[in-house]
């Protein structure tokens, strides 16, 4: 049976020191080496994150029935993610693909002034998305809502950070009833925000961000269940 293949794309939240390794990996190879070889030395790598949590469990749970890929990059916004489409999502094709993309489109405006607007976020976000589903028909979607807690990085502008990032949060949630209705199959959107809130509710932000984005191992393992139990239930169909 061949394998299914999933690929969890997005910033640094999916990365986790993916393309670190990557480049150790990289190094250790002879200068000779194809792409295609190098590619295949670092294509086993998937962070230290939710991808590697929801990998592990699935594979434990299926041997043999799924390949994981990631292809997140630190720092990424959507107008990142849509200049590497072709390379790091459409010609690896996948049967699912999980994006988790949007708290630096508002992180480098409030810090460098270079972030991405609203609109903007969201058009580019559905174009990338109708250009991969015209590549790739059949795909599955899992779309990740942005999120932000109360943190260091976070907490001197915490009004704008959580009235820009929710703008995005629905804008992904609109995508994806879009994405329905254009290819005619089912997308499982994730509310982040709500499950890291309430969670937080409960102990504290702390316990589930180092700074107010980037997950601990608690915050990790938390996303990482709920994308299982998201999946498995897109799978019962």
């Amino acid at each position: 049976m061949e394998k299914i293949r999933v690929l969890f794309t997005g910033d640094s939240i999916t990365d986790v020191y993916r393309t670190d390794v990557a480049r150790v990996v990289e190094g250790w190879l002879p200068p000779t080496a194809t792409a295609q070889e190098r590619q295949a030395a670092t294509d086993s790598l998937l962070g230290m994150g939710y991808p590697l949590l929801a990998a592990a469990q699935l594979s434990a749970q299926e041997p043999g029935r799924y390949e994981f890929r990631n292809r997140g990059i630190s720092g990424n916004r959507v107008v990142d993610l849509d200049a590497r489409v072709k390379r790091d999502c459409i010609n690896l094709k996948p049967q699912v693909l999980s994006i988790l993309i949007g708290v630096n489109d508002v992180w480098h405006e409030l810090m460098e002034r270079n972030g991405v607007d609203a609109e903007k976020f969201r058009r580019v976000y559905q174009a990338m998305l109708e250009e991969i589903a015209a590549a790739l028909p059949g795909l599955r979607l899992i779309l990740l809502e942005p999120y932000v807690l109360p943190g260091p990085s976070t907490q001197p502008q915490w009004d704008a950070f959580r009235r820009e990032v929710d703008l995005r949060r629905a804008a992904v949630r609109d995508l994806a009833a879009h994405m329905e209705q254009r290819t005619g199959r089912p997308v499982t959107c994730i509310d982040t925000q709500s499950l890291l809130d309430a969670a937080a509710a409960q102990s504290s932000p702390a316990v589930y961000t180092a700074d107010g984005v980037h997950p601990t191992p608690a915050g990790h393992w938390l996303l990482a269940q709920e994308w299982v139990r998201r999946f498995r239930e897109g799978e019962a169909g």
